[in-house]
């Protein structure tokens, strides 16, 4: 522990100064913010340069390349840059020029997001798109091995990595459980010893406002990859006694074209309740939220068409890609839980794949929020953008 001139301690791992957070064991304080990742740290070796090789099966946007080729220029150039980009505009392929850039290096890259689902399905695509490099995916119950020249980790995990990383990239920075949390931010700054690339959607106005400013640079990507609109939610006035009936006949209509549904709720109780309402009448379905040990094989079955709808939590607000994908939300007047962010993210699951770009998106709710208005009307400007490019 250090002891600055005011006689306040200061933890070294996460930053927190709150006397209310520190006890004394055998006279020697210690910080119980972030106890649960004392001793956890195995000792980082040094590693051989890499080969970079970059094998890409596709070929990036004009918008893209030039985002792409910005990162790189901002990376050379000392600059940390964040990322605006809609739902669905293919914001990881826009870091792959920058990451073979610091391996052609030697340095060190890693790429962090909050949830071990994402870092799981990323893991898969980076080995593809780097196959002669070795990759690493750490998170909780799989941390054995720790090191790789690109290492794809949880937020959580960065608290194994001081001064480690010349390149870190990250996605999903304003979602939970990294949004807001201090302490995982302190791991965020203690990890980097060279340069940052963030990646969202809805960046919040004081990330913005931080980002403008001298060796720091705000990119904009307006559109999706292919170049066709987000669908506009619609929003459907439904009570709530007859909710459950509303969405029985869309899953009706969704499965008679075979198109598959995620169906979000507002809690973990409310999507087990859900679906033991409809799997009588729709059995090709199941359920899904953070605690379901079951949730990554759900998950698989239904982006191998195996399963026609799942309800679920905001766990997979993020993350997941399905051709064809319709979307609901009920509740989506539930302010604590959808705020324009959220529903800007759930919005952006459907109509992600080029062969199939158009999907419903429904907004089921007693009234409108201000949080609906302000993601309707957040999509309909990036739409607006598109056409003014057309």
């Amino acid at each position: 522990m250090k002891a600055p001139v005011n006689d306040k301690f200061v933890c070294p791992r996460c930053g927190n100064s709150d006397p209310r957070a520190f006890g004394f064991r055998d006279g020697r304080p210690y910080c119980r913010k972030c106890l649960p990742f004392a001793g956890k740290c195995a000792e980082l070796n040094s590693k051989a340069v890499p080969e970079p090789f970059l094998k890409l099966d596709y070929s990036l946007s004009e918008e893209q390349e030039a985002i792409s080729k910005r990162l790189v220029s901002n990376f050379v150039r000392g600059v940390d840059s964040l990322v605006y980009a809609v739902c669905g505009a293919g914001k990881t392929e826009l870091s792959y020029g920058v990451i073979a850039c610091a391996l052609s290096k030697g340095l060190q890259v890693g790429f962090a997001l909050p949830r071990r689902d994402v870092v799981i399905e990323l893991h898969e695509r980076i080995v593809a798109a780097f196959p002669r490099n070795k990759v690493t995916a750490v998170y909780g119950g799989h941390s054995e091995v720790l090191e790789g020249n690109i290492v794809i980790l949880t937020t959580h995990q960065l608290f194994r990595y001081e001064k480690y990383f010349d390149l870190l990239v990250m996605d999903e920075i304003d979602a939970f459980p990294f949004k807001g949390d201090p302490t995982l931010h302190a791991f965020y700054e203690r990890s980097v010893r060279g340069r940052t690339v963030l990646l969202t959607a809805t960046p919040s106005k004081e990330l913005l406002s931080a980002y403008a400013k001298p060796g720091r640079e705000v990119l904009e990507l307006r559109t999706r990859f292919h170049r066709h609109p987000m669908p506009v939610p619609s929003f459907v006035y439904v009570p709530s006694f007859s909710k459950t009936i509303y969405i029985g006949k869309k899953l009706k209509a969704y499965r008679k074209d075979k198109r598959p549904c995620l169906v979000f709720v507002p809690s973990k109780a409310e999507a087990e309740r859900l679906f033991l309402f409809l799997r009588p009448f729709f059995p090709r379905g199941s359920f899904v939220h953070s605690e379901d040990p079951l949730r990554e094989e759900k998950i698989r079955l239904f982006k191998r068409r195996k399963l026609d709808y799942l309800v679920t939590t905001s766990v997979l607000e993020r993350g997941v890609t399905v051709e064809g994908l319709h979307v609901i939300v009920a509740d989506a007047d539930r302010e604590g839980i959808y705020d324009a962010a959220t529903l800007i993210q759930i919005a952006g699951r459907a109509g992600r794949k080029a062969s199939c770009p158009s999907g419903e998106v429904i907004f089921l709710c007693e009234r409108k929020t201000g949080s609906i208005d302000r993601a309707i009307l957040e999509i309909r400007r990036s739409n607006e953008f598109l056409l003014k490019l057309s």
